[in-house]
């Protein structure tokens, strides 16, 4: 008998995934999944798959699941598959962290040189924990290019065993279940969407240089609001709403009228200390899908609204 995994859902501890990215959700887990109302028949759907988090921890008996980055999408497929495995990646970075630490940043380049030429899922693993600051960036003929993080012991048993036990886990969770995982357009997978269905929208964060593959504009923003709002299912978007400098406009222009809960955590991704800060993140509901007490957006003054767009075009 299959039990549905439906939300609200209390989680006590968070399954973290083997891939970082910059706005990654791992802090924001509990209360995504607490504030949200869905009943699990239908597809979770992802168009914005980042490292997979949320979708780790609502671990939906259906998903449908989509990314631009093609060597996420790589990775978790294999994993899902069976044609990568936990063994092979404890092999792998065995060998491959006593060459760091033999060879240092010079062993690190060569890696992602080679990856920049085969794509391999174990070098994007190997790269993504071992470069600075945990940023996954991508540069306009899609190579990986983030520099080294200065530590040639970034491979010691523990640490690999810890990446080799997430690995694990989420093959775990993937197993008997009906997960489809794209690589394209986000406009693709909100397609043929079912009322049964519920959308889970964590876009790159406009305003903020966080782009992990490519540029988030304006448009995209745009169209993603106007379609979002005509879906036939219930659907939630995660967007940073304020830090000490500024309040994204964006909210109030695209989303008002939706229920707004938030949550503040301190934001990690900088590359010194005065760029990283508390920031208070929206998860935006779409009415009759939230959980516990309402509250709803509220639409900014047109002035207000102008004035800080023009602040954010400068």
């Amino acid at each position: 008998m299959i039990v549905l995994q439906g939300l609200p859902r209390t989680v006590k501890q968070v399954i973290v995934p083997p891939i970082k990215c910059q706005g990654i959700k791992t802090k924001l887990v509990k209360f995504i999944l607490s504030n949200v109302s869905w009943n699990g028949k239908g597809r979770w759907i992802e168009p914005f798959l980042g490292s997979g988090v949320v979708l780790f921890n609502v671990q939906p008996e259906r998903a449908l699941v989509n990314d631009i980055n093609p060597h996420i999408i790589r990775l978790y497929q294999m994993i899902y598959d069976g044609s990568l495995s936990p063994e092979e990646v404890r092999t792998y970075l065995t060998a491959e962290g006593k060459k760091l630490l033999v060879s240092g940043e010079d062993y690190y380049y060569a890696v992602r040189e080679r990856f920049n030429k085969s794509g391999d899922p174990l070098d994007f693993i190997f790269l993504n924990r071992s470069c600075f600051n945990g940023i996954m960036r991508f540069n306009s003929k899609g190579e990986f290019n983030v520099p080294f993080c200065r530590k040639p012991d970034r491979f010691r048993q523990s640490y690999a065993t810890k990446i080799v036990n997430q690995i694990s886990q989420i093959r775990k969770i993937m197993q008997s279940k009906d997960w489809e995982f794209c690589v394209g357009d986000w406009r693709h997978i909100l397609e043929n969407v079912t009322e049964d269905d519920f959308v889970y929208l964590d876009p790159p964060y406009i305003g903020r240089h966080t782009d992990y593959y490519q540029q988030w504009s304006e448009d995209n923003a745009s169209d993603l609001a106007i379609i979002a709002r005509n879906l036939p299912c219930g659907f939630a978007l995660s967007m940073w709403k304020e830090n000490k400098y500024r309040l994204n406009p964006h909210i109030a222009y695209y989303w008002d009228g939706l229920i707004e809960r938030t949550f503040t955590h301190f934001y990690h991704v900088g590359s010194t200390e005065d760029l990283r800060n508390s920031m208070e993140e929206a998860l935006l509901i779409k009415p009759g899908h939230e959980a516990g007490k309402v509250e709803t957006t509220k639409a900014a003054k047109p002035v207000q609204l102008a004035f800080a767009l023009h602040e954010q075009a400068g």
